[in-house]
């Protein structure tokens, strides 16, 4: 019996398509978002950008 695996989806960082990346909180982030905020410095004007992205994860969801 074969098995299909859609692994393919949206980012909630930049809203593609994706297939690598991580999942917080049934919330998809690829693997370039995840990379680039890591080495993103807190004083750089993108930093605000992902944190504003980040608040989309309810992390009390389950509370």
């Amino acid at each position: 019996m074969e098995q299909q695996q859609q692994t393919e989806t949206a980012c909630i960082i930049c809203g593609q398509e994706k297939e690598e990346g991580i999942v917080i909180v049934s919330h998809f982030i690829c693997e370039d978002c995840e990379s680039e905020m890591v080495h993103t410095e807190a004083e750089d004007a993108k930093y605000r950008f992902f944190i504003g992205r980040m608040k989309k994860i309810n992390l009390q969801k389950h509370a």
